[in-house]
């Protein structure tokens, strides 16, 4: 017979210590942080009014949170699409992400140059099937077209908001 799972929230612990301490290990965004003080077993009201405290004194920011996984995703590899839907998916709001992608200043072509150098090597496509494949392995990445061609020398259809 299965055990019965009892809340996580500690009775000694408010909302606002909670969060605090999820803050102190790593950046959440406010949709995420609401969601996980809530799976922690916190009153939906005591969670919102936490989150809105910790935001106040700017221990929470959505702003800083966009910014920090930007540059992580950018460090892996990611295009900027990739990254938008992402954000998106945190709950972030459109001008916090335009903002979060601007503020890292990247270079794209740069980016995908070497995504490419990591992947395939240094030699460059011999033939079109080729350079197809290197293409679209770009584009799965979350780089626009534009960069694409450039990067790889293909012929790119746009595939519009693919990760909208």
């Amino acid at each position: 017979m299965p055990r019965e799972r009892k809340p996580k929230a500690d009775s000694k612990r408010d909302a606002y210590s909670s969060g605090l301490g999820l803050l102190a290990r790593r950046e959440h965004s406010a949709r995420e942080l609401k969601a996980k003080l809530a799976r922690r077993g916190h009153v939906d009201d005591d969670v919102k009014k936490a989150v809105d405290q910790l935001a106040d004194k700017r221990y929470q920011s959505d702003d800083r949170f966009g910014v920090s996984i930007a540059r992580t995703r950018i460090a892996q590899g990611y295009g900027p699409h990739r990254i938008r839907a992402e954000l998106k998916s945190h709950g972030l709001a459109e001008a916090a992400i335009r903002s979060a992608i601007a503020a890292t200043d990247a270079d794209w072509l740069a980016v995908a140059a070497a995504q490419l150098q990591r992947r395939f090597g240094g030699k460059p496509a011999a033939e079109a099937a080729e350079r197809a494949r290197r293409a679209q392995f770009l584009l799965r990445r979350g780089f626009d077209p534009a960069t694409v061609r450039t990067v790889t020398r293909a012929i790119v259809d746009d595939p519009g908001e693919e990760f909208d």
